[in-house]
């Protein structure tokens, strides 16, 4: 951590921007944490990539078929892959409150730039947002490094954004990945921005968000190393022509990347989400690994549709 509680909120709007990636997490075929390959991964989205800040061991990255001290373990590879290339998010999501907190501490003391906290599931609630708040104000309290908030349909609910304005004014929440439709999130960018940065994980609407909302920060998902090789950086390329004012440019280099985002969705098994990124990491040249159970791998039927929509999609290797 290279700032103070007190300035988590400028350092956050000086750094806290550009293209983020969440994590998959490699497993070997024993399936033990892939230290190497999860290193080799970072190594390539931080320094090949150009990937601004990598969000570890969150749901992409399987961190429910973790053990605590899998997902430390995590965290510190990390930092240590990324060097400063890249800054790093740790996710400290847990329906056990003193885990989120053991989690957040960790991360600090471990180097991590930011934490991440996704909304709690409630349990037979009607009304959330008073305990939603709570549940911030006791994490932003234990801890100073900066917070990002998370709400995703997971939870069971959605943070409106008047709550999510309320909880910007906590001194060290600085952002939010705010996975719900467009209208709730352009709706808190007006009211909130000043204060944390808003984003989403939809890269198809990533450009849209830049040019309309005056985005800076991609808050993020697996597309930014999926949809790119060190060759073809597509993905940077759009962003960095959006940011300099050309839409027009921008616009033709993302419409570009149609055939590779089509290629992905066409060929992924809905209950196999995780193991066909995988898959796709390694036609990249990237360690996928095995997925944990419950989780259910592809089928060689399945590979094969991936691998032949791969190869015809227009990805540059």
């Amino acid at each position: 951590m290279d700032y103070a509680r007190a300035d988590a909120k400028d350092y956050a709007r000086a750094n806290l921007t550009g293209i983020w990636a969440a994590a998959l997490t490699p497993f070997t075929d024993d399936l033990r944490l892939d230290e190497d390959g999860f290193r080799h991964n970072v190594r390539h989205w931080s320094e090949d990539l150009g990937i601004a800040g990598l969000f570890v061991s969150g749901k992409q990255g399987e961190f429910f078929s973790m053990s605590l001290d899998e997902r430390k373990r995590s965290l510190e590879l990390a930092v240590e892959a990324a060097g400063g290339g890249a800054q790093t998010m740790m996710s400290c999501s847990d329906q056990n409150l003193d885990v989120a907190l053991d989690l957040a501490r960790h991360a600090q003391d471990a180097g991590a730039d930011y934490i991440v906290v996704h909304a709690p599931t409630l349990h037979f609630a009607t009304e959330h947002d008073d305990t939603v708040y709570r549940y911030y104000e006791t994490i932003s309290e234990a801890v100073d490094i900066g917070i990002a908030l998370w709400s995703h349909p997971d939870s069971g609910y959605l943070m409106s954004p008047g709550l999510c304005d309320r909880l910007a004014d906590l001194d060290n929440v600085v952002a939010i990945k705010y996975s719900v439709p467009r209208p709730l999130y352009a709706e808190l960018t007006a009211r909130a921005s000043d204060r944390i940065a808003v984003s989403t994980a939809s890269e198809e609407e990533w450009l849209d968000n830049i040019l309309e909302l005056d985005w800076k920060l991609y808050l993020c998902s697996s597309p930014p190393y999926l949809l790119q090789t060190a060759a073809d950086r597509r993905m940077h390329d759009y962003t960095q022509a959006a940011l300099a004012g050309d839409a027009a440019a921008a616009r033709r280099i993302s419409e570009s990347l149609n055939p590779v985002r089509e290629a992905l969705k066409r060929t992924r098994p809905p209950e196999k989400p995780h193991a066909h990124q995988k898959y796709w990491q390694k036609l990249l040249g990237q360690v996928g690994g095995r997925v944990r159970p419950p989780l259910l791998e592809l089928t060689d039927a399945e590979k094969a549709a991936t691998r032949a929509a791969f190869e015809q999609c227009g990805l540059l290797a």
